[in-house]
């Protein structure tokens, strides 16, 4: 079985966008946009948002130049036009997932995983799943989840130390795999 640096190399082919999702209001919901926030910094480049009022998708053209960043909190519908399609090789939705983990474990999973795992139950309007066949509609993006098992969802916290000691070893993991696919 392929460790998940291996895995994230397949993810990083071509054009690649991470999606954070979740709540930061919410403890280790947040997870995702903590996440892509991060290596967004880390790069010198800010994470495209969402904007009040912005149509599906505005915000979420992407250039050619190393992986794309988009923050897309509780409402991921929002920019899976944009992300989807001719626009990238790779979608990839970060996010707090309960998976039945230790809290803070780590797992990445393609849109078939996903689907089987996160049909239609959902902290999020439409679920992980749906999302994942959505983007992979035009039959040229590859939808994953890269998610984390959260141990506290309460309101106000912070990240809870199992999920922020993950988020600083993936986040260099990824930045890793990132400069290696690019080299």
């Amino acid at each position: 079985m392929p460790d998940l640096r291996e895995q994230l190399q397949q993810c990083f082919q071509g054009h690649v966008c991470l999606m954070g999702l979740g709540n930061v209001l919410y403890g280790d919901d947040g997870f995702g946009v903590r996440l892509v926030e991060a290596l967004a910094k880390s790069e010198g480049r800010r994470a495209k948002r969402e904007a009040p009022g912005a149509r599906a998708g505005a915000e979420t053209s992407l250039s050619d130049c190393g992986p794309q960043y988009v923050i897309a909190g509780t409402a991921p519908e929002r920019f899976i036009g944009g992300a989807a399609g001719v626009a990238c090789d790779h979608l990839i939705f970060v996010d707090a997932v309960d998976f039945g983990g230790v809290p803070g474990s780590a797992i990445l999973l393609d849109s078939e995983q996903l689907s089987a795992r996160y049909p239609q139950i959902s902290t999020h309007k439409i679920s992980l799943g749906l999302l994942a066949k959505w983007a992979e509609a035009h039959g040229t993006t590859k939808a994953w989840l890269l998610g984390v098992q959260p141990e506290s969802l309460k309101q106000g916290a912070e990240l809870t130390p199992a999920v922020s000691s993950t988020l600083e070893l993936l986040l260099a993991l990824v930045r890793d795999v990132s400069l290696e696919v690019m080299a």
